[in-house]
């Protein structure tokens, strides 16, 4: 196995655990501050207030994404197990 090869392989597991986890940061960087605008709209400061819709949000979007996040995965272990003869070289 080339060095080239190993730097590959890394490179493509990165890349999917970015796309497997961009869009839950979206949907956590957008509950956020919709949650800070409406604090300051309100003057709550309470923390269980900021807390909890965010994680219901995230609750809601691993939910809604997680046919589409396994299908990712299952793809990437496929494509890295058909592989595999080339990596014992």
């Amino acid at each position: 196995m080339t060095p080239e090869f190993v730097v590959q392989i890394l490179r493509d597991t990165l890349m999917t655990t970015l796309w497997l986890a961009a869009p839950l940061l979206i949907i956590g960087f957008l509950a956020g501050i919709v949650i800070s605008l409406i604090q300051i709209v309100t003057s709550i400061q309470d923390s269980g207030f900021s807390t909890i819709p965010r994680l219901v949000a995230f609750l809601f979007g691993t939910i809604l994404l997680m046919p589409w996040m396994l299908r990712r995965v299952t793809d990437y272990t496929i494509l890295l197990f058909s592989d595999l003869g080339r990596y014992a070289r």
